[in-house]
């Protein structure tokens, strides 16, 4: 594969009211690459997401995606109706009728395919529209919160599992989340955003940066790089997941 990105935004800048939204934003992602974007609420997280998307133009700047380029998306959350007797294997179908066992077995979710979507947990809805965003078989997944809803131990599986999918797909993902410690282990690349780039680069470097502190602080960034020194102990040298950790339960 070529070096070429699968999506870069350039200089992209908008304003809602008078307000800036965003200002002289600009990103690279590449194959195979996990990017995380973090930052404060209102800081402008989504509406990236959604420029990269597509779905929203910038006042300013330019968006890029290579030629044919197949993006699964995973949005926050699921609105549905609860009175609305729609099963997993429906709304999936909804949106693609290929793929779907491929899908269920990527996620781990194959025994939920005929449940009721209002008869399943936070975690195995959250799993259920990541199942949505594979079927596409894409080369980019977006997620926007992907572990919304979750709890502890369901959030470290999840990213874990889309540190795996990344591997298998080799696809890229450009994510947003508040989960910074389990986010910190798991990205190659991370932006920290509050309406403009404060920061960005590898996690370690990004923890350790005056801008990150001032958001986060340094309470927090100490947490999130003993996370790092412990979990770094959980890959391969290729960086594949090796659960150690499950030895010792």
């Amino acid at each position: 594969m070529n070096n070429s990105p699968l999506l870069a935004l350039n200089q992209i800048s908008l304003k809602h009211h008078q307000q800036s939204l965003l200002d002289d934003v600009s990103l690279s992602l590449s194959a195979r690459q996990i990017m995380t974007i973090i930052g404060p609420n209102g800081a402008g997280k989504s509406t990236l997401v959604k420029i990269a998307l597509g779905l929203i133009k910038p006042d300013s700047g330019t968006v890029f995606r290579q030629a044919n380029l197949r993006i699964g998306y995973m949005p926050q959350r699921l609105s549905l109706n609860p009175l609305m007797p729609l099963s997993v294997e429906r709304f999936l179908a909804m949106a693609n009728t290929r793929n779907i066992d491929t899908a269920l077995e990527r996620t781990g979710i194959s025994h939920l395919r005929k449940r009721p979507l209002h008869d399943i947990s936070g975690g195995e809805t959250q799993r259920v529209l990541l199942s949505r965003a594979l079927l596409s078989e894409p080369d980019l997944l977006v997620l926007d919160e992907p572990a919304q809803g979750v709890d502890i131990n369901g959030q470290t599986e999840l990213y874990e599992l889309i540190n795996q999918l990344r591997d298998s797909l080799g696809c890229a993902v450009l994510m947003v989340s508040h989960d910074l410690h389990w986010v910190m282990a798991q990205t190659d690349t991370v932006i920290c955003l509050n309406q403009h780039i404060c920061c960005h680069g590898h996690p370690e470097h990004v923890s350790n940066d005056p801008a990150y502190l001032s958001l986060f602080g340094r309470r927090h960034a100490e947490a999130v790089a003993l996370y790092q020194h412990d979990h770094d102990h959980q890959h391969d040298i290729h960086g594949d997941v090796v659960c150690e950790h499950h030895h010792h339960d």
